[in-house]
């Protein structure tokens, strides 16, 4: 079975490792094996496998993950029903009708 993916490269999930003390708790709460312990920290392995839930950001006791949750998903469905593909998932402007992407780092168009 194929593993699937919501839209390619447009997450917003990060990680700072500097900050990541090795608990493993978002490996634990992340249903979507996203993350991974490498030398005792944790590190992103499938950053398009992320659905942007925050269970991984709302659980971690020294904030080193940050994620806008509920982004992509519901992004991907937006899209999807309006026939748009992952180049082009940005927001709508009501007065010109194009897509206008969001502030560079933000949002699924970053």
């Amino acid at each position: 079975m194929e593993k699937f993916v919501y839209l390619r490269n447009v997450v917003t999930l990060n990680l700072d490792q500097r900050q990541c003390i090795g608990c493993g708790i978002c490996l634990t709460v992340c249903p979507r094996a996203v993350l991974a312990m490498a030398e005792e920290r944790a590190r992103i392995v499938d950053r398009d496998a992320c659905m942007e839930c925050g269970a991984c950001m709302s659980n971690c006791p020294v904030d080193a993950i940050a994620v806008e949750r509920g982004v992509g998903c519901a992004q991907a469905v937006i899209n999807t029903m309006l026939g748009r593909t992952g180049e082009q998932c940005c927001t709508m402007t009501p007065a010109e009708g194009r897509g206008e992407p969001p502030a560079r780092g933000r949002g699924t168009c970053g």
